[in-house]
């Protein structure tokens, strides 16, 4: 059991966290023909815009109600309608979502009314879907928003269908912000091979993986489409993945009576094996061999790396969700946990098992971390690693100093894989400088 501690500084020196609106926009993103749109000043959705273009190297579909000092004052209503029907009438998007801002929230903007009153008065946009997400800025995090944005979807748009019998093999499933769209991708792909049929919500693995359409779009060309969205109802099951989901598998349970179970992690020999007995449960249907050998090739390369590992001390800046993977998967590989600072409450956090949990920002990161073989983060955190002179293993988001970060997977056998081949190379490499480098001092001490 952790402890956990909350810095009660009044300001952040060096700000770890990111903001609600862009987790919001984040969850948006995967879903097809959606264009997020922001309730507040055009700087809010700059801000956004650019970590996501940064991170993905991809083109980003997110607008603005551009409010201005008088809006602000007077009321931002007038903004938001004159928003939705551009947008309707110039990018023909299939589904609009709204997330509000700090500074909209501050002021206590009647979002509700106002869509009301836009749709009284705009009976063309009666067959276009708004998801309507309160994301502020000023509490919470990047998780926060997009678990908030996930439970908007499956409790505004989320249908069951009266002409399709419920499916046996359709499952529902709801990622958190700690998968990537390659580890979606990877889970799509474990599921479908035990014959079952899953419905994503969000989909990132189609919208941000990074490929290439044959034209230009201003929404999103692909992701969960709305007609997927209308059989949600139908499923069999849902598997949830991240603590952070939780709460949007009880709305599914709670509308429409479907079981569901989450998976804190998916990294890791023990959390794959109950994730595939799961679904070979589910299913009735016996884990394919291609798996099978996928774990013995997982144990292979647990053998070949655990040298490095062992005793080895690991700082992390994560995410919650995130973090517990990550902390899980260490600790099975016998690694210490040095530090961890994250950056919002978790019902996960007190469970971890690890001494001690800081929320606060890369301040307190950098004060816990000294004396690290290893530190894991986002790309905020390089400046940090830099100062300490201890190698980074970038996790989390924003990574806009390295390419490649939508097709990134660290889940599955596959993907845990991949993850303990990286950090293994990166002990191997500090031990050889350190070998080198005392190497050199004593042959310049046998010298003197």
């Amino acid at each position: 059991m952790a402890i956990v501690t909350v810095t009660n500084s009044s300001v952040a020196v060096n700000s770890f966290k990111l903001s609600q609106p862009l987790g919001a926009a984040l969850a948006l993103l995967g879903l097809k023909g959606m264009i997020p749109l922001f309730h507040g000043s055009q700087g809010c959705t700059a801000f956004a815009k650019s970590m996501l273009v940064k991170h993905f190297c991809e083109s980003i579909p997110l607008s603005t109600t551009a409010m201005t000092e008088v809006s602000t004052i007077l009321g931002g209503e007038e903004n938001v309608e004159q928003a939705i029907v551009t947008l309707a009438e110039r990018s023909k998007p299939e589904i609009i979502g709204l997330c509000t801002t700090a500074l909209t929230e501050t002021r206590g903007d009647d979002m509700p009314r106002f869509l009301k009153e836009v749709r009284d008065r705009h009976p063309e946009l009666d067959h276009l879907p708004i998801v309507l997400v309160s994301s502020p800025d000023f509490k919470g995090t990047l998780q926060d928003g997009y678990a908030a944005a996930v439970e908007s979807i499956v409790k505004q748009i989320a249908q069951k269908s009266d002409k399709q019998d419920p499916s046996p093999t359709q499952v529902v499933i709801l990622p958190s912000s700690a998968f990537t769209p390659g580890d979606v991708e990877e889970i799509k792909e474990i599921i479908t091979a035990f014959g079952l049929k899953p419905i994503v919500v969000p989909d990132l693995s189609a919208s941000l993986d990074g490929h290439l359409e044959d034209s230009y779009s201003a929404i999103t060309a692909c992701g969960t489409s709305l007609t997927e969205l209308g059989e949600i109802g139908n499923s069999v099951f849902t598997l949830a993945f991240g603590e952070s989901m939780r709460s949007a598998a009880q709305i599914l349970h709670e509308r429409f009576g479907i079981p569901y179970e989450v998976f804190g992690e998916l990294t890791g020999l023990e959390p794959v094996d109950n994730f595939l007995q799961a679904l070979a449960d589910l299913s009735g249907t016996s884990v394919p061999e291609k798996y099978r050998r996928q774990r013995r090739q997982l144990q292979d390369a647990m053998l070949d790396t655990h040298f490095y590992f062992g005793c080895k001390r690991v700082s992390l800046a994560l995410e919650p969700d995130l973090l517990w993977s990550t902390v899980c998967f260490l600790r099975s590989m016998g690694a210490e946990i040095h530090a961890a600072v994250t950056t919002t409450r978790s019902p996960l956090l007190e469970k971890l098992p690890i001494s001690s949990v800081t929320i606060g920002d890369l301040e307190d990161f950098e004060q816990l971390a000294p004396t690290s073989d290893l530190l894991i983060g986002n790309s905020h955190t390089v400046a940090v690693a830099n100062r300490l002179g201890i190698p980074l293993y970038r996790q989390g988001f924003p990574i806009f100093d390295r390419v490649g970060n939508g097709l990134f997977t660290k889940v599955g056998y596959r993907g845990t894989m991949q993850v303990l081949f990286d950090i293994g190379n990166i002990f191997l490499q500090a031990e050889e400088a350190r070998i080198q480098h005392s190497g050199s001092f004593n042959v310049l001490s046998s010298e003197i």
